[in-house]
């Protein structure tokens, strides 16, 4: 048997001891405590696995090792048998315990971009990296927030539960905000995955769908769910067998799933009965636009820069801005929408779509060598490899 490298036990690690901690809590029930029996696991498998071998089910292994330091520490404090009926594999509790451990994350105390933050790492297993990059802020910002939430919660005693019907209102934004930043790190992660990260996804449309379940009457956790089946009804369509990016006007349309497209669809019209429109059920409806189009040509793009119009409205973002003009170029031309881009300037300096969005709309114009210099730019902000590849590609064409 040949010993695995040093890149692939990381690679391994990173992947199944993310969320170890999120199943841990239950037995140690604290934040702190969990974490270090996941630290304590790392530290075994690093130690065991060059030798032996990584296992065939590397998370079993991780939270068996674990368990057995957690129970041994519990024994230590006299606390084991109240807790032992909690301890059971496979490592996800009850299905609603992850989002138990969201809302608990989610709590008003907390300020919210702590929440959003504590979350995506504890429950979720996202890297203080890949947060960082999601919130566009330095990776120390999000560390400290982690690290007070967590302190906070603690020194708070902030319980571990869903909170009671009147007070769930209060943090379902955080909550959704939550879901959806995990599933956009799995349909393109920002860091060095080759395409999307589909156990992430899985992980979005469950938790989605368990809120949507827990609340029926909010509307937004319905849109949610319906924006999150949309963008993966295109799956099939969005790479290549190489793990090249296929843009939206050249995907073979026959691949989409047209029911969970319809299924999405009669989501969108339940959640808008409820006449309460907000930034999720607006995005589902925009994604639907592009979903029911028979073809890229019979896309709709006046009401889509309507439904844009009504979400900056609702949830102004530099971002949705930037989405807006992407779509305004299908309606109004390339000088209006780089109008608009070039206003965004200052907000997303730092961000490769509106650089990328810039490149596109200079060659339409024929301005080829500020067209290079802006998908230049894109190219050196760019994380994932799938987008750097497509922006190469299109940098060689201007």
């Amino acid at each position: 048997m040949t010993p695995p490298t040093h890149d692939e036990l990381a690679r391994v690690v990173r992947d199944h001891a993310g969320r170890l901690a999120a199943a841990l809590i239950p037995l140690v029930g604290d934040f702190t405590d969990a974490e270090d029996l996941v630290a304590d696991a790392v530290e075994a498998a690093l130690t065991h696995w060059p030798a032996d071998g990584i296992p065939e089910r590397p998370d079993a292994w991780l939270y068996t090792v674990a368990r057995r330091r957690g129970l041994d520490r519990l024994r230590r404090e006299h606390r084991h048998r109240r807790r032992l009926a909690l301890v059971a594999w496979p490592a996800e509790p009850e299905p609603d315990a992850r989002l138990r451990l969201i809302f608990t994350c989610c709590h008003p105390a907390l300020p919210r971009a702590a929440q959003i933050a504590l979350t995506l790492r504890v429950v979720c297993g996202l890297t203080t990296t890949q947060i960082a990059r999601a919130f566009l802020v330095p990776e120390s910002t999000v560390g400290q927030r982690i690290t007070r939430a967590k302190r906070k919660i603690r020194d708070a005693g902030i319980p571990y539960r869903i909170p009671g019907p009147d007070e769930l209102g209060s943090r379902l934004t955080e909550v959704l905000a939550v879901i959806y930043l995990l599933f956009n790190e799995g349909y393109l992660p920002t860091g060095d995955q080759p395409a999307a990260a589909h156990d992430l996804t899985d992980d979005a449309e469950f938790l989605a769908a368990l809120l949507h379940q827990l609340m029926p009457a909010e509307p937004e956790p319905a849109g949610l769910l319906a924006l999150i089946r949309l963008h993966r009804a295109r799956a099939a369509a969005r790479f290549t067998g190489d793990h090249e990016i296929v843009r939206l006007q050249q995907q073979n349309r026959a691949l989409w799933d047209h029911t969970a497209i319809a299924d999405a669809g009669r989501l969108i019209a339940r959640a808008a009965a409820l006449r309460r429109p907000g930034p999720f059920q607006l995005q589902a409806a925009i994604v639907a636009c592009h979903a029911e189009a028979a073809s890229w040509e019979d896309t709709d793009w006046a009401q889509i820069v309507v439904l844009y119009d009504i979400l900056l409205h609702l949830a102004p973002s530099p971002v949705t801005r930037l989405h807006r003009a992407v779509a305004l170029r299908y309606l109004s031309g390339p000088a209006a929408a780089l109008a608009e881009t070039d206003a965004l300037a200052a907000d997303l300096e730092h961000y490769h779509l509106l650089h990328a969005t810039r490149a596109e709309l200079l060659r339409d114009l024929g301005d080829h060598d500020r067209a290079r210099l802006a998908g230049a730019r894109a190219l050196g902000l760019a994380t994932n490899p799938a987008e750097r590849r497509l922006l190469r590609r299109r940098l060689a064409w201007s």
